[in-house]
């Protein structure tokens, strides 16, 4: 690949599902994938609806061994780089490559804040009739207990 390009997105108030798309797409062409603010990112939905999806899908573990996995992760900056991996070819080396060029943050990290940060207007939730439910709120009534304990 050439030369690798940093790009810093600001997942404020922007749809998980288009944000992902992009930074899985910029990754794969190579470039260094940062994403910050990845606790307000939103799921689009109803919050009851969204919340029971997530739940039964915690409820899957092998009963043999469950320390073999699978493992399921509540933190938002881990939940969202999850989620960015269902949009890679993982499997294939060109997506495992692509996959350790991204980097999801909660809030911005003192190095990123200075720099210019992409906001992609098309995946940003105008809605307001529409129901929704951020990153952070879904973490944390998946058990996640915030930034200052984990």
């Amino acid at each position: 690949m050439s030369e690798q390009t940093l790009k810093i997105y600001d997942a404020e108030n922007m749809v998980v599902g288009r944000l992902s798309a992009k930074a899985a797409k910029a990754a794969l062409l190579g470039n260094k994938v940062v994403i910050v603010n990845a606790e307000k990112a939103i799921i689009t939905g109803k919050r009851r609806t969204v919340i029971k999806a997530w739940q039964q899908k915690f409820k899957i573990r092998t009963s043999y061994k469950p320390w073999r996995g699978p493992f399921h992760h509540r933190r938002p900056d881990k939940l969202v780089r999850r989620i960015i991996r269902g949009m890679l070819p993982y499997p294939k080396p060109r997506g495992r490559e692509a996959y350790k060029r991204i980097y999801v943050y909660l809030g911005v990290p003192e190095e990123y804040a200075d720099k210019e940060k992409i906001v992609l207007e098309g995946s940003r939730y105008r809605s307001l009739t529409m129901k929704y439910i951020t990153v952070a709120d879904l973490s944390q009534e998946l058990g996640w207990r915030g930034p200052e304990v984990a």
